[in-house]
């Protein structure tokens, strides 16, 4: 069973995704775990507080370092005991933030070769700096900003989780989607999937139709297959 924790002062904004559709049922099969924690459990104030103002001034708030460093205490103790009991489960810790390296479908690929991942969500105008030197490595799931890591999480943890066999229904979907196609190829972060049409064969949409390519319809697999790679695409 691969092992996901999300270190977090929001554990339940994500309940409704990881419990629905596949990653509820992957759970149900114990072929993942998902287990997110409340930061607010490893402060030592009365208000549980988790950030201050930021030293040098300006605006916002930063995330305290000390409640962090506690629950990574706490969860790597616990890998420890795992690994003994288990012999040797690997484990990375992550820390999601803007400035981050932006994640890829090869990142998915690495991370899916690890049996825990723990996942720092900050939130604010970030967390202090020097948490930095406790993770193996900081991520970024895109060019923009948002409001807090638990998004990013939950997207590393869907694309991590479709690669454990068993979690999506056929695994020659995995094996041939955008991203993963060309895996073994450098070119694998560009590869872009072609297009899937279903019923109706015919759609008229407000007096036009729209039609499904013929060589679909055909049943010429050789043709099927020769059309699929021609609209398969590289970006550049």
């Amino acid at each position: 069973m691969k092992r996901f924790d999300l270190i977090t002062i929001f554990p339940h904004s994500l309940d409704s995704y990881f419990g629905t559709s596949i990653l509820k049922r992957a759970q149900e099969k114990k072929l993942i775990k998902i287990q997110t924690h409340d930061l607010r459990k490893w402060t030592r104030d009365k208000h549980h507080k988790t950030d201050d103002k930021p030293y040098g001034g300006g605006a916002g708030m930063v995330m305290l370092i000390e409640p962090i460093l506690r629950a990574l205490g706490v969860l790597k103790a616990q890998n420890k005991e795992s690994r003994i009991k288990n012999k040797g489960r690997k484990t990375r810790t992550i820390l999601l933030a803007a400035n981050g390296k932006q994640f890829t479908q090869r990142d998915a690929q690495q991370l899916a070769k690890y049996d825990r991942l723990v996942f720092i969500c900050g939130r604010y105008e970030g967390v202090d700096a020097r948490v930095e030197k406790f993770v193996d490595e900081k991520l970024s799931v895109g060019p923009y900003v948002v409001t807090g890591g638990e998004l990013p999480a939950a997207i590393i943890i869907d694309a991590v989780s479709r690669l454990i066999p068993g979690v999506v229904g056929r695994q020659e979907s995995v094996e041939h989607e955008s991203f993963s196609a060309i895996s073994h190829s450098p070119l694998a972060n560009s590869y872009l999937e072609h297009p899937h049409y279903t019923r109706p064969e015919v759609l008229v949409w407000k007096g036009k139709k729209y039609r499904v390519p013929k060589v679909l319809l055909e049943g010429h697999h050789k043709k099927i297959r020769d059309w699929r790679a021609s609209k398969s695409k590289v970006k550049k």
